[in-house]
């Protein structure tokens, strides 16, 4: 299994990590561009506006105060459908965005997010990096639309998948048949009937070692709809408080927030346990949670193990991506489809300084009227 399976995801990350290194490299290639104008060098300002416009990928630039200086076509597409925004400002159309683009867009240099948009689920990197423009601090926000390969390289991971499957089920299956015969012959043979009993208990182990591995895929399947209400965060905090007492959990906010209880104890389980495993002490691993007034909630989990490398942090959420020896790459995937199911998002990045942390945004009950739809896209800033 394990030849089948490293095989798959061999293919996926390195796929995922050429994609990030080409987005890197023209991430600094523009940088570079951008840092190279001089007051009065137009004809270098217009020839970088001519390679940024004819970019893929989105393009902003802002000053610090957070006026637009320029977007390319791909960034009015994206966010501003179609229009130039220029004189307006980014920083106050992100304060009023909602909480899961706003969270995605700042902050961290570097980050992997999903949002769901028109009932599509969408995978965004994005890069932020600062230039300097006409003798002026500017900051350059690149977003780059995985989706597409994403999708690609999930279906190619579900054929592995299938493959690792078979190739399991045929090794558990092949002794047992063999056994269940050797039984029969000794149930002919007293002699042999001492034997019976080893028969039987290798039968077992394999039928349980079959079973353990047939159900951690089957567990996506089965993740039922959450059921969420308006509920405290105050008995999940002491729940986990007594599961893992070394980490740093404070208490949970006053405020009630939308959420299913029971599965978003079992995101920050999965959270927890990653942190540790990743060489982080358990008192370095926190667990932080606010709910606004409106219900949405912000929980974030930070420790201070290894980080994610450029590698992890394109693949992290592709299916079985693992970066340990004896992972399955199931929990991760299990975290995101619970926190998309809530309509949420769910973000990875590395912290200054060494570690890793995870962000989670699950919005507050919907209007009855559907007013949260009114956007083509989750990402489209015009409205707000």
């Amino acid at each position: 299994m394990t030849e089948w399976l490293a095989a798959g995801l061999l293919a996926v990350a390195t796929a995922a990590a050429i994609l990030a290194h080409r987005h890197a490299t023209r991430c600094r290639a523009l940088s570079a561009e951008l840092a190279s104008l001089r007051s009065g060098a137009r004809e270098h300002e217009a020839i970088a506006r001519i390679a940024a416009d004819g970019n893929p990928d989105a393009i902003v630039l802002f000053t610090d105060d957070g006026d637009i200086a320029y977007a390319n076509p791909a960034a009015r597409e994206l966010f501003f459908e179609g229009r130039a925004p220029e004189g307006r400002n980014f920083l106050r159309l992100l304060a009023a965005a909602p909480d899961t683009l706003r969270e995605a867009l700042t902050g961290d240099a570097e980050r992997l997010f999903t949002v769901d948009s028109q009932g599509q689920r969408e995978t965004y990197h994005v890069c932020r990096c600062l230039v300097g423009m006409r003798g002026e601090p500017h900051t350059m926000l690149i977003v780059k639309q995985l989706t597409r390969e994403v999708s690609r390289r999930e279906v190619s991971t579900l054929k592995t998948v299938v493959r690792v499957i078979s190739h399991e089920v045929n090794n558990s299956l092949a002794p047992i048949t063999s056994l269940v015969g050797s039984a029969r012959l000794m149930l002919e043979r007293p002699e042999h009937r001492a034997r019976l009993v080893q028969a039987l208990d290798t039968i077992e182990e394999r039928a349980r070692h079959l079973q353990t591995f047939l159900d951690g895929y089957a567990g996506l399947a089965r993740l039922p709809k959450p059921r969420l209400a308006d509920v405290s965060l105050g008995p999940l905090f002491e729940h986990l408080r007594s599961l893992f007492p070394e980490i740093d959990l404070p208490g949970a906010p006053a405020l009630p927030a939308h959420v299913d209880p029971a599965q978003l104890e079992q995101v920050l389980i999965n959270l927890i346990k990653n942190a540790v495993e990743a060489g982080s002490p358990a008192a370095e691993v926190a667990v932080r949670a606010e709910v606004q007034e409106s219900g949405a909630a912000r929980v974030e989990v930070t420790d201070r193990g290894r980080g994610l490398s450029r590698e992890a942090l394109e693949s992290a959420f592709l299916p079985l991506y693992t970066t340990k020896e004896s992972g399955s790459g199931i929990g991760l995937t299990i975290c995101r489809e619970i926190v998309e199911a809530h309509g949420g998002s769910l973000t990875l990045a590395n912290r200054e300084g060494g570690g890793a942390r995870v962000a989670l945004i699950l919005p507050a009950r919907q209007p009855l009227d559907g007013t949260v739809l009114r956007s083509r896209s989750r990402l489209t800033l015009s409205h707000v």
